[in-house]
C-alpha cells in the first residue's frame, strides 16, 4: 500500500490536556505515549508472554466474540471471493482461551487468523478498569473495549462515533481516509457486511488498479501511522480506517462515544437515517433524486435554513432542543 502522508501527531511531551483540545482540529491525530504508564503496556514492551499471562490473570471467564480465519484468507476480515459470505467463522471463547489459541498459532508457518473482537472490558476483564484509565476525560457512558489477535487486517470502514484507540501490545498500522473518499474506496453493501461495518472490497495492500481504478486517488489522499504499545490514535466520526495488526500477538483498547445533539439526548443515528434515505429515494428517477438532494442540502447540511423566520416560529429549524427533538421523532415515526 502506497500511503506516504503521516497522520498528524501530538508528541509525548505535548499531549493535549483535555478532550476539547483534541477535538478542536476535527481531524485524526496520533497521541504518542498517551498510555505509556499502563501496567499491561509496560509488560508488553518487555515480553509477549508476560503480557499474556497478566491479561489472563484478569479474565472473568466470560465468553466473547472471536473470529477464526483460514490461512488462505491471509488475515483479511472480509468477504469470500464471490461476496456471498465472509472469510471467517464466529466463535465464543474466553480471553484466556483466545490467548491459548494465539500461542498455538504462533508456532505455525501459515497460521489461521484469530481476532477477538470488541469485547467489553467491564464484562471480560473487569480488573483492568481500575488500573488502565484513559488520561483524557470522556463522556460518562463511554465503555472501553478490547481487541486481541495475530496478524489480521480489518479493511477500510468507518464508525459513526468518535474513537480513541490505544495499542496495548504489538504494533498496528492505521491508514485513514477522509469521508469524501467513499466513492474511491469501493465499499461493499451496507446491509451485508462483516461485523456490521460496511468495508471496502478492494485489497489496499495489493491494489488492483484495473479493477478499481479510483483506488489510486484514495491512496493518494490517505494518511498512515504505526502505533506501538502505549500509543493512541483519535479517529473522528465517518473517517475511513484500515487497520493492520503486524505482530503474532496484538492487543488494542478502544473508546467510542457520540456527540449528543442536545444535552441529555443520545446522538441521532446517522446510519439509520441513511437506511431510511435509501428506502425512500433509491427507486426514484434521477431527476427526483437530484431534487431531493437539493432539499437535504438545504435543510440538513445548509448553514441555517430558518434565518428568514421569526425566532419563535422556526419550529424544528430552530436551535436543537428537547422539544424539537421530540417533535422530529414523532414526525419520523409517522412516516414509517
Amino acid at each position: 500500500m502506497t500511503v506516504v502522508t503521516p497522520i498528524e501527531e501530538f508528541p509525548a511531551d505535548a499531549l493535549p490536556a483535555d478532550l476539547d483540545t483534541l477535538l478542536a482540529g476535527a481531524r485524526p491525530c496520533v497521541l504518542r505515549g498517551l498510555c505509556a504508564d499502563w501496567p499491561l503496556v509496560q509488560l508488553a514492551r518487555q515480553d509477549d508472554s508476560r503480557f499474556a499471562q497478566a491479561l489472563a490473570g484478569l479474565d472473568s471467564g466470560e465468553p466473547v466474540d472471536t473470529l477464526r480465519l483460514p490461512p488462505e484468507a491471509e488475515g483479511i476480515v472480509g468477504y469470500n471471493d464471490d461476496l456471498s459470505g465472509f472469510s471467517y467463522r464466529h466463535f465464543r471463547v474466553s480471553v484466556t482461551e483466545a490467548l491459548q489459541r494465539l500461542a498455538a498459532c504462533s508456532r505455525n508457518a501459515h497460521p489461521p487468523g484469530i481476532a477477538l473482537q470488541s469485547a467489553p472490558i467491564a464484562t471480560c476483564l473487569p480488573g483492568m478498569l481500575h488500573t488502565h484509565s484513559l488520561p483524557l476525560r470522556l463522556p460518562a457512558a463511554t465503555t472501553p473495549r478490547i481487541w486481541i489477535g495475530n496478524r489480521v487486517t480489518t479493511p477500510a470502514h468507518f464508525d459513526s462515533s468518535h474513537n480513541i484507540a490505544v495499542a496495548l501490545c504489538g504494533q498496528r498500522r492505521f491508514t485513514l481516509f477522509p469521508p469524501e473518499q467513499i466513492g474511491n474506496l469501493y465499499i461493499g453493501p451496507p446491509d451485508f457486511a462483516p461485523t456490521a461495518a460496511a468495508i471496502t472490497v478492494a485489497r489496499l495492500d495489493r491494489p488492483d488498479f484495473q479493477r478499481f481504478p479510483r483506488l489510486r486517488e484514495a491512496l493518494e489522499a490517505g494518511q498512515s501511522a504505526v502505533l506501538g504499545p502505549g500509543d493512541a490514535i483519535y479517529i473522528p466520526p465517518v473517517w475511513w480506517h484500515h487497520v493492520e495488526s503486524l505482530e503474532q500477538l496484538n492487543a488494542l483498547v478502544n473508546y467510542w462515544w457520540s456527540t449528543p445533539v442536545v444535552a441529555g439526548e443520545p446522538a441521532q443515528p446517522g446510519l439509520s437515517a441513511l437506511m431510511h434515505a435509501l428506502l425512500a429515494f433509491s427507486g426514484l428517477p434521477e431527476s427526483e433524486r437530484k431534487a431531493w438532494q437539493a432539499v437535504f442540502g438545504h435543510y440538513v447540511f445548509g448553514e441555517d435554513p430558518g434565518t428568514h423566520l421569526p425566532p419563535d416560529r422556526r419550529g424544528v429549524l430552530g436551535p436543537p432542543s428537547a422539544d424539537s427533538m421530540q417533535r422530529l421523532k414523532e414526525l419520523a415515526r409517522r412516516g414509517l
